[in-house]
């Protein structure tokens, strides 16, 4: 790649922040929403085999894509995004590390990804979905920030209903949400035959409670859930764990 070429890629008040993994780096603006633990912790969770066809659901700027193009051999990596400024912003980044031959990038409805794609079109879904319903604690704009926290453009069934419809037959869907909600999650993933069977608690101490959740689904899979050892994020105030500074590179 040309030194000239992400000048060429970046638009005023953009940032490229280094990813940290095989050179990477990413389009970020500090006005919009910008990506956080919980999408690199899910890129270290999801595991996409050598060949399988991948799809992110609500990409933001492409982060999950962009990790997991330098963690598997993912034969396609697909991220859809409904927001034009996000999925353009992705595109960029996409062709800032040279990745437009694995990694699409689809403007569209979330809500709409079986009609996009076509069904059994994939072997794994990825998803950082909005965590908090559509009201809860929203008083400010509606804007890129909102939309990405809440269940503005989509909700929790909208992800579940279209992962299980475009996933093939014992496909999985990796996903990180909060725990408060985990029932609600369950009960909802079980209805569109999506099997909860692998699921790690994420806590930013040892001492407190977790305040995320991974999980892993498998299409018409049968029941039997393993919970694995909980993550910790911090040994004390910023000094990540071994775990989290061997893993994920912070």
């Amino acid at each position: 790649m040309t030194e000239h070429m992400p000048a060429a890629l970046q638009k005023p008040g953009e940032r490229i922040d280094d990813l940290q993994r095989n050179g990477l780096r990413i389009l970020q603006h500090r006005k919009r929403f910008c990506f956080g633990m919980d999408a690199v912790l899910l890129s270290g969770f999801a595991h996409v085999k050598a060949g399988e066809d991948c799809l992110d659901l609500g990409t933001g700027t492409g982060i999950l894509p962009l990790l997991l193009s330098a963690k598997t051999k993912a034969r396609r990596l697909v991220g859809l995004e409904i927001q034009p400024e996000s999925a353009d912003m992705a595109r960029r980044s996409v062709a800032l590390n040279g990745l437009e031959e694995k990694i699409e990038i689809r403007e569209g409805d979330l809500k709409e990804a079986s009609a996009l794609f076509g069904r059994a079109a994939f072997d794994v879904v990825c998803c950082n979905p909005p965590y908090l319903a559509c009201g809860h604690g929203l008083t400010g704009p509606v804007d890129a920030k909102a939309v990405a926290r809440h269940e503005i453009l989509c909700s929790f069934e909208d992800v579940a209903r279209e992962s299980s419809l475009v996933l093939k037959s014992g496909g999985r869907l990796f996903l990180v949400h909060r725990p408060f909600r985990l029932t609600e999650l369950f009960v909802t993933l079980t209805r569109f035959r999506l099997e909860p069977k692998r699921m790690r608690f994420v806590h930013p101490y040892a001492h407190k409670e977790p305040n995320m959740v991974l999980l892993e689904c498998v299409k018409g899979g049968r029941r039997m859930l393993t919970v694995e050892a909980p993550l910790v994020i911090f040994e004390a105030p910023g000094k990540y764990t071994e775990e989290v500074a061997r893993e994920y590179n912070f």
